[in-house]
């Protein structure tokens, strides 16, 4: 899907029309999915929070919890007020409350696209070419609500015939907590092989233009030289920013037309918050991740 541009103000407004009740909130807060570690996830997105603290006049807190449990358990429980999930994580928010959330907006690639990959790994040196030589061997993934972490891998994995039960195909199925610790653990050899995001796009020394891969080049984490791909996802949705759905309107508007216009008006900060180069931020709907929610219901059934 391309990006088209949007009056994204008047979409805005036509979203949540209604009475302006901002002075009904003393504070807001922001939940920071994890991906690499809080203190660095925290600096990461001080800057978004100064600007919410401006615009909104009140109280701006971030919270990095330790997983993406943490987040969502708090936009379920009216304790943070916007996030940016994965789409999995919409779809646990969504399945278990309909009414607490509403997505907003989603990150738009450098070439106009809106989706990403999750994108399999291992170290050059391991002799690890494919997933065919992943057999007896411990594959890592992030956590259990991502979605390229976790939820598309354990449906077009074993689609393709390789069996993630633990000791079946692969020796071990691992969780490591979250995308970073999967790529320093894969660079470290502490596990074979892993899985992590990236929109695909740029050179994979840089870690792509986006995503998990480039946050930790970035950092000064890995050598992406020394590592390589070893499998790819389907392209999956980019996952929404989100706003708690009972939010005053006009506060709803206010942070949907800023952090619309956060990549022209500071390009930094987007960079830091949407993890590496962006096009845009643009609006989107619960229509856009239906199949994610499916996809997630039918996970749920198994």
């Amino acid at each position: 899907m391309k990006f088209k541009a949007i009056a994204t103000l008047a979409l805005a407004g036509a979203l949540f029309a209604g009475p302006s009740l901002a002075a009904d909130i003393t504070e807001f807060r922001i939940g920071i999915l994890g991906g690499e570690n809080a203190s660095d996830r925290l600096r990461s997105n001080e800057c978004l929070r100064e600007k919410t603290e401006k615009i909104l006049g009140v109280k701006t807190k971030l919270f990095a919890p330790a997983d993406y449990n943490g987040v969502i358990e708090g936009l379920l429980g009216g304790n943070l007020d916007m996030a940016w999930l994965g789409a999995s994580g919409y779809a646990k928010v969504y399945l278990t409350n309909p009414d607490a959330v509403e997505p907003v907006l989603t990150k738009i690639n450098a070439d106009g696209s809106f989706g990403y990959y999750s994108i399999g790994f291992a170290r050059k040196d391991s002799g690890i070419k494919s997933l065919d030589d992943m057999k007896g061997k411990v594959f890592g993934f992030g956590d259990p609500n991502s979605t390229s972490g976790f939820l598309i891998p354990s449906i077009e994995i074993p689609a393709k015939g390789y069996d993630m039960t633990p000791g079946k195909y692969f020796k071990d199925v691992v969780f490591t907590g979250g995308h970073e610790q999967t790529i320093v653990a894969v660079s470290n050899g502490d596990i074979d092989g892993g899985v992590s995001w990236a929109d695909g796009l740029g050179n994979w020394e840089d870690g792509f233009n986006s995503g998990a891969f480039r946050k930790a080049v970035d950092a000064g984490l890995v050598d992406m030289t020394l590592l390589q791909e070893i499998w790819r996802s389907n392209v999956i949705p980019e996952g929404p920013i989100v706003l708690r759905k009972d939010l005053p309107s006009d506060v709803k508007v206010k942070m949907v037309a800023m952090m619309a216009s956060l990549p022209s008006m500071d390009a930094e900060c987007a960079y830091g918050f949407m993890a590496g180069e962006i096009k845009a931020i643009a609006p989107i709907s619960h229509a856009d991740y239906e199949v994610i929610v499916e996809a997630r219901k039918r996970k749920n059934k198994k």
